[in-house]
């Protein structure tokens, strides 16, 4: 694999304990960085103390638990240099006419009032700094509309729409902000999907296969390091060509 440099820079991880978040974390690791696990998870989290030393268990969603996660990170630590938000629910699988209202909010709040929090809690310690590489997980549902899937595909898109507001904000202080956009991946998440949901987003998709999480990790630790230099709210299509926009 290509050699990504992140020697002496930490990083934040949410949703760190399964699936792409745990492969996330794998890659910056190999890459040097010092990793800052976040999850819901405590005994996942727990599960991986002895590979990766900083590890919270945070409610992304709550604001005051964020707030306190990175103050703990930063008292720790001195520095954030690299948030992933990773973390995110799918939601039950749906017709929008009929989706329950609780359910809704619960992805909303997770999924994009979660990344919201997560970005202004700690890209100030980044600003401050004059560095600071942010990735956003979002989903090719937030581009295309994923039947079924109203409130995940409604949230993702609300991610990406942030990402591209941040970028343009933060483009002059050293501050980079961008989105990864994966069509599904082979996770349990994936595979916890109604059987027919999941055979309809293979077929739509052109290579006529799940991504891996590991596509997913190197890209991000491509958009987390210092060679992305020149791209900011930006929307970074992983979908086997089913992208169209």
């Amino acid at each position: 694999m290509n050699r990504i440099d992140l020697a002496g820079r930490t990083a934040i991880v949410t949703g760190a304990v399964k699936g792409i978040g745990r492969a996330i974390t794998a890659h910056l690791q190999a890459a040097g960085a010092q990793i800052i696990a976040w999850d819901i998870d405590a005994d996942g989290l727990a599960a991986m103390a002895d590979t990766v030393a900083g590890h919270t268990v945070v409610d992304i969603a709550d604001g005051g638990q964020v707030r306190a996660a990175v103050e703990t990170a930063v008292n720790a630590y001195g520095r954030l240099d690299i948030l992933i938000n990773n973390a995110g629910i799918v939601g039950p699988p749906t017709p929008a006419l009929d989706y329950p209202e609780d359910a809704w909010r619960q992805v909303v709040d997770i999924d994009l009032t979660g990344t919201f929090l997560c970005c202004q809690t700690v890209a100030p310690q980044m600003v401050a700094a004059g560095y600071g590489r942010i990735v956003n997980i979002a989903s090719i549902a937030g581009k295309e509309g994923t039947p079924m899937l109203a409130a995940y595909s409604a949230a993702k898109a609300g991610v990406i729409a942030f990402t591209k507001v941040l970028g343009r904000e933060l483009a002059e202080t050293g501050v980079i902000a961008n989105c990864v956009a994966p069509a599904a991946i082979e996770t349990d998440m994936a595979h916890n999907q109604d059987p027919e949901v999941l055979r309809l987003m293979i077929e739509k998709n052109p290579m006529k296969r799940l991504g891996t999480v590991d596509e997913v990790a190197r890209m991000t630790a491509w958009l987390a390091s210092a060679d992305c230099s020149f791209s900011t709210g930006a929307v970074f299509d992983l979908s086997g060509g089913r992208a169209g926009h």
